[in-house]
Formats: C-alpha cells, sequence, structure tokens
C-alpha cells in the first residue's frame, strides 16, 4: 500500500509535463499495426472460405443450411447490439457526459474486437500448419464477449480518463482476457457459457482495481457534473431495456447447439425476470416514502442475467433460475446502496457506474452457482451421454467426475479474480504516468473536456447534492445506521 501510495505522488507531481499522447498519433498507428497483423495472421476458416463447397461435398453435408453462420449469426446480431448500444447507452446517466459515454464506448469496442481477434486467435484458432489464424462468425462472438470486459472496466472510470487511456486500458485488458479466458477455459477445464467469471469477474475486478490505483482525492471539484438528470436517465434507461432483452442470446450465444442452448436461453430468461421484481422491492423498501430509485432500475434488474451466466446451459432448473435472479436483485441492489459510498469513502474506489454490484459481486455468485451446479451433476439427471455433452468430458478429461468439476469451476472463479485485480493494479501504474492527457479533477464527468459541443448548450447549474448513482440520498434515517 505504501508502494503504491509513493508511485501516486510521483506520477501526480508530474502532471504538468508537456508530453502528452494524442488521440489521433495513437488511433492511426494502432490501426496501421491491426493492419498489418491482419494481413499476417487472420484468413477465413473453412465455412467463409470459397472452399467451403468443396469442403461441404467432401463432408457429405447436405445444405449450406448447415454452416455456422446460420446457427450463430442472430446470437452474433444479439450480442454485437449489447456491445454497442446497450452499454453505450446504459453510461449515458451522467447530465454532461453522453457523448464520451456512447462515444469512447463505441472506439474501444472497435478496437478492442479487432486486438481480440487477433490475441483469441492465437490461442483457440491458429492452424499450426500455415500459421494463420482462421475466423468465422463464432470468433466475432467471442471477440464481442472479449470486449465486454473491457467496457465493464470502464464503467468504473467512466468521465475520469482521457480517450488514450481508455485505448491503453482495453490493449491490456483484451491480452490479460485472453490469456485468462485460455487458463480457465482450456487448461483448468472450467465451463463458462455466459462469462460470469471470465466476462464479468475479471472485467469488474481489473476496473476496480484501476479506479482504485486512478483514485482522485480532490474529485468533489467536479461534483456539480456527477449526477443525473432526468433526460439523461431515459436515455440510460434505453441501454438497459436492450441489455435486458438480448442477455438470453449472450448467456447462449456460443454453447453447443441443440438443448444446451435452448436451456441457458430459458435460464437466462427466468433470471432477469425474477431480478426486476425483486430490485424493484427493495429499492421502494429502502427509500423514504417508498419511491423507486432510476439507478437501481437501470442497474441492478440485470444482475440475474449475470449471475445465470456460468450455469446458464447446466440443469439448474427454471425455480433455481429464479432464486439466483432473486438473490442478486436484493445483493446489487443493497451494494448500490450501501457498499458503493463504503468503498469510496474507506477503500478509495470511486466506481461511477457501480459496476461492482452490476457485474463483480453477480459475477462471483455466478461463479459459485457454477461450481454447486457442475458438483452436484448426476447421471440420473443429466444422462451420460448429457453429462459428456454438457461437461465436455472427452480426452483428456474424459475420466473427470462432476464433484471434480465442480472443483475446477472454483479454481476457475480464483484464477478471473487474481488477473482482474493483479492486471487493474498494473494497468492503474501505467495510466497514472503523467503522458497521458487526462482531465483535471475540476473537469472531469464534462464532454467539454474532448468533444465539440452544440452553441446552445444549456449551462449546469451547481448542485449540492451529490450524484445518485454513488450514493443514496432517499436512505431511510432508520436504515442508514
Amino acid at each position: 500500500m505504501g508502494c503504491v501510495q509513493s508511485f501516486r505522488e510521483i506520477c501526480d507531481r508530474q502532471k504538468n509535463t508537456n508530453v502528452r499522447l494524442s488521440l489521433p498519433a495513437v488511433c492511426f498507428v494502432w490501426q496501421t499495426a491491426m493492419i498489418i497483423l491482419f494481413g499476417v495472421f487472420i484468413r477465413y476458416n473453412e465455412e467463409s472460405d470459397t472452399h467451403w463447397v468443396e469442403h461441404r461435398k467432401a463432408n457429405n453435408i447436405s445444405s449450406d443450411i448447415e454452416n455456422d453462420f446460420y446457427f450463430r449469426y442472430p446470437s452474433f446480431q444479439d450480442v454485437h447490439v449489447m456491445i454497442f448500444v446497450g452499454f453505450g447507452f446504459l453510461m449515458t446517466f451522467l447530465k454532461r457526459y453522453s457523448f464520451g459515454a456512447v462515444g469512447f464506448n463505441f472506439l474501444i469496442a472497435a478496437f478492442g474486437l479487432q486486438w481480440a481477434l487477433l490475441m483469441q486467435g492465437w490461442f483457440h484458432s491458429l492452424d499450426y500448419t500455415d500459421g494463420k489464424i482462421k475466423i468465422g462468425v463464432e470468433n466475432l462472438i467471442n471477440a464481442d464477449f472479449c470486449v465486454a470486459g473491457c467496457l465493464i472496466a470502464y464503467g468504473a472510470v467512466l468521465g475520469k480518463v482521457s480517450p488514450v487511456q481508455l485505448m491503453v486500458m482495453t490493449l491490456f485488458g483484451v491480452t490479460l482476457f485472453a490469456v485468462e479466458e485460455y487458463i480457465i477455459l482450456n487448461l483448468i477445464h472450467a465451463r463458462d457459457a455466459g462469462g460470469s467469471m471470465v466476462i464479468h469477474t475479471f472485467g469488474g475486478y481489473y476496473g476496480l482495481s484501476i479506479s482504485w490505483m486512478l483514485y482522485r482525492p480532490n474529485l468533489d471539484q467536479s461534483s456539480r457534473l456527477q449526477g443525473s438528470c432526468y433526460h439523461s436517465d431515459v436515455f440510460a434507461m434505453i441501454g438497459t431495456l436492450f441489455l435486458w432483452m438480448f442477455w438470453p442470446s449472450f448467456n447462449s450465444a456460443i454453447t453447443d447447439h441443440g438443448d444446451g442452448q435452448h436451456r441457458a436461453a430459458i435460464n437466462t430468461y427466468l433470471a432477469l425476470a425474477s431480478t426486476v421484481l425483486t430490485t424493484v422491492a427493495i429499492s421502494s423498501l429502502f427509500q423514504k416514502h417508498g419511491k423507486l430509485d432510476m439507478v437501481h432500475i437501470q442497474n441492478s434488474t440485470l444482475a440475474g442475467g449475470v449471475a445465470v451466466g456460468t450455469a446458464a446451459e447446466f440443469m439448474l432448473m427454471p425455480y433455481g433460475s429464479l432464486i439466483v435472479g432473486f438473490c442478486c436483485g436484493i445483493i446489487s441492489t443493497l451494494g448500490y446502496i450501501y457498499l458503493t459510498p463504503f468503498m469510496e469513502k474507506h477503500l478509495k474506489i470511486q466506481d461511477t457506474c457501480g459496476i461492482h454490484n452490476l457485474h463483480a459481486m453477480p459475477g462471483v455468485i455466478g461463479g459459485i452457482v457454477g461450481a454447486i451446479t457442475a458438483a452436484a451433476a448426476t447421471e440420473s439427471v443429466y444422462g451420460r451421454e448429457g453429462l459428456v455433452n454438457t461437461f465436455d468430458f472427452e480426452g483428456a478429461f474424459k475420466d473427470m467426475v462432476p464433484t471434480r468439476q465442480g472443483g475446477h469451476q472454483a479454481a476457475g472463479l480464483c484464477v478471473a479474480i487474481c488477473f482482474g485485480i493483479g492486471g487493474g493494479i498494473l494497468v492503474g501504474c501505467i495510466l497514472r504516468l503523467p503522458i497521458w492527457g487526462d482531465a483535471a479533477d475540476d473537469n472531469c464527468f464534462d464532454d467539454e473536456s474532448y468533444w465539440e459541443l452544440p452553441e446552445d448548450e444549456e449551462s449546469v447549474p451547481p448542485i449540492l447534492q451529490y450524484n445518485n448513482h454513488m450514493r443514496n440520498k432517499d436512505v431511510s434515517p432508520d436504515q442508514s445506521g
């Protein structure tokens, strides 16, 4: 802790340096690098190449409808909308940072998916016969998943970092994601169809650790801009609804065709529905006069989709999905009410969007649910072939038993947490260097620092009350103590 504090102080003293990395230079250099790397490594796979016709005949495939594109593309569309519309608009709640929320979300997602195709390709899709990465529609889905982890992390530092810092954060985030994903899914052999561990737990703690490293003790100088307004909350709710509607596709997108994909969609559908009712109940219960807080409705209603991700393709049973959603609605909403203020005051973690309550905690819950559900799997429930198919008990893992698989699931969760925290601290140290052009404390959460704004933009009157996305100002006095 002392070393980290000393490093912060050294970087803060260097803030006045004239050395700055410009956004145009970074974008041009990195896009040029992507073009070169794609030219060297990336090729179409057998189902997207013109040799598909020959492959089809050689393998007695009767029709083009058997091409994986027709199975995966509907899910890819839904996931793609979640990445660019859902995550982008969910972060527009700040009254003066909507351009930055949607625009920088667009930027880092577009960059991140290119780097993800390379990083994940080197681990999963490399053809050793010619040294090329072969990509198809499933690779596009996995690249979007990888980007989702970085967008989750962006939520923790929303409004406090420069676009160049976001690009650096995404570069390292995608790299760390690809490594931890390979360790969890391939080496440990954990199952994580909806990414509770690989995406949400990693992304959540990666963002929180970076936010801790970039702690701003004088952030209250921008307190007038940290609140939401009526219209910004409505726009954020658009993001919530897109995410909520398409989350069953997110959790089922890369599961096995057939019963696994079907089951994942059902389990997610039910968990999300349960979370909404619980969130509304808890939000009203802990507010003065029984009113609802829009922060909870925008965020906590999605927690069930996060928590059911790992076990989505397992035999969780419909009532089990409802229980998961019920518990997450309570935990996530209480997290916004009590944990977020506590973390800022005592742990020095300024979590702008409350990703700890929407992604990190529900992700951990999802990993635990997955471990318990896997360990409790029996042949009488799954059938022998069902166990093999669901948990991929083949090859080197053909002798695996469900109880041992549960242990592997728990190990996967630990790896995700370690990569998130450790990687976040490391990247946070890099982002503290005084070359990134981040805004001053009194200019945070303001689009004017990085965007051309309309001339008739209304001025923002100063407010005394702190942002309701960070502290619940209407908690009943008898419940806050």
